[in-house]
């Protein structure tokens, strides 16, 4: 089962060797981390998509997580409604007579090309996993030279409690 383990920690030093640490020992497989600044000046947010195998695994995983000193709170978000978002950055073979062809297959996708070169094009690429993959699928026949993936990042949605679902609003 893959699940999205998110915590709040200390930004210190070691905190995130710790946590790693913590997973290696109990042989759980880290398929992504990320980590980054919070809102809160010297709290940092991790996300870990880990593989694991039973329900009672992700129980002591938190479990065990929140025991460490610097971790302030930690979510099983899996089941929950999250934005979760993945960015990759795609060098691709390219020639000038191909670049349009390329640009037709990454706009649906809503992907821009942020480098050219005489042999090559650098793909930007956000969005869910699933999302990314495909990309990379429709871009193997040119040639993909060089991939760098954040992994996924990930938060729990907002709640509007007593709004009517069917109301718009705008963001200006």
């Amino acid at each position: 089962m893959r699940r999205i383990i998110t915590l709040t920690v200390n930004n210190q030093s070691g905190v995130l060797n710790r946590i790693t640490g913590l997973f290696t020992k109990r042989h759980y497989n880290i398929e992504s981390i990320t980590v980054g600044h919070t809102e809160v000046e010297g709290i940092s947010r991790m996300t870990f998509v880990v593989n694991v195998q039973e329900e009672k695994e992700v129980e002591q995983i938190t479990k065990q997580l929140n025991k460490q000193i610097d971790v302030l709170k930690v979510n099983d978000i899996t089941n929950q409604s999250i934005v979760a978002r993945e960015l990759a950055l795609i060098k691709v073979a390219s020639t000038p007579t191909n670049r349009i062809e390329l640009q037709g297959i990454i706009e649906p996708f809503r992907a821009s090309i942020i480098d050219v070169s005489k042999e090559s094009v650098v793909v930007q690429v956000t969005g869910e996993s699933d999302k990314i993959e495909a990309l990379i699928d429709l871009l193997k026949p040119y040639g993909i030279k060089e991939i760098a993936r954040t992994g996924t990042t990930a938060f729990t949605r907002g709640t509007q409690r007593g709004t009517n679902s069917a109301k718009s609003f705008s963001l200006v």
